[in-house]
């Protein structure tokens, strides 16, 4: 509550002495008006919104096992037997490398997002030991498919509730992600997607978050004005800042144990310590 609201009233009221009838009839009237104020100011704190958008991976959903579970496991189909946390950690040295040389799943060098994905995956395995090419195709194609099925991904706490109760306030909602085409089956395959009005991936868009287009065209789209649009997710670059540089609101959602170096530069009302805590502070326009 900015300064002036009611809560200023409650310090002045409670800064009076009761020593004269003048005092106490003064006090009186403070006391209703401030309980009068305090039950709009909350309502007039509240964000007016009328657009809210998502990111999607590790705001809503996220992986069930670690990367290389599945990677193991699908390895051990083919007869290959290679140790998950192996794995896990060559997936994110291949995911690095393919990151860094072909952005944004190298839709501007004439990669699709699906021979990209298939690279890294091959990639992981090379760099495992692995290195038979008649294995690793249908490895990779296999574990392509296998990540736009609900049970690789499991909906975070708070998230099916927190929609559905911004959906019957009325907001319109839509997803920013920096994800694939496979985003709208995953989000249909975790009921999730019936809340979003669009589903904007960078591949969709060809830019990714940090990129300022991508949520200028999310604003083209539905047509809201950036103030009176707002960006919820995880990452305080991507999501939080990057949000904010287009004139939108945004909240970064704060998870335990996370490690960050922003936190001094994010006001507290900014910071989600979980889902359900964006019900608070928003409502429709």
């Amino acid at each position: 509550m900015t300064a002036g609201g009611p809560w200023d009233w409650k310090k002045r009221l409670n800064s009076l002495h009761f020593n004269s009838g003048l005092r106490q009839q003064s006090a009186r009237w403070l006391l209703l008006l401030s309980s009068c104020l305090e039950s709009i100011g909350i309502d007039e704190a509240m964000l007016r919104l009328r657009l809210l958008t998502w990111d999607v991976k590790d705001t809503l959903i996220r992986l069930r096992h670690p990367v290389g579970e599945n990677y193991s496991a699908e390895a051990r189909v083919h007869g290959i037997q290679v140790e998950p946390e192996a794995l896990n950690k060559c997936f994110h040295q291949a995911y690095k490398i393919q990151s860094k040389h072909f952005p944004n799943y190298g839709l501007n060098r004439g990669l699709s997002s699906k021979q990209w994905w298939v690279d890294v995956v091959k990639q992981t395995f090379r760099l495992s030991g692995v290195h038979e090419d008649t294995v690793l195709a249908p490895i990779a194609e296999k574990l392509y498919q296998d990540f736009c099925i609900a049970c690789n991904w499991e909906v975070l706490p708070g998230a099916t509730e927190t929609l559905r109760q911004c959906s019957q306030q009325g907001i319109r909602m839509a997803v920013i992600s920096n994800f694939d085409k496979r985003l709208e089956k995953i989000l249909s395959q975790c009921d999730l997607r019936h809340h979003f009005e669009f589903v904007l991936t960078s591949e969709d868009a060809g830019f990714a978050k940090p990129d300022q287009r991508i949520f200028l065209k999310a604003l083209r789209i539905s047509g809201v004005a950036p103030q009176l649009a707002a960006h919820v997710g995880d990452d305080y670059m991507k999501d939080y800042r990057a949000a904010r540089e287009v004139g939108m609101h945004s909240f970064l959602l704060k998870r335990a144990g996370q490690a960050n170096t922003w936190e001094s530069d994010v006001p507290e009302e900014h910071l989600l310590p979980s889902l359900p805590h964006l019900l608070s502070v928003i409502k429709k326009d």
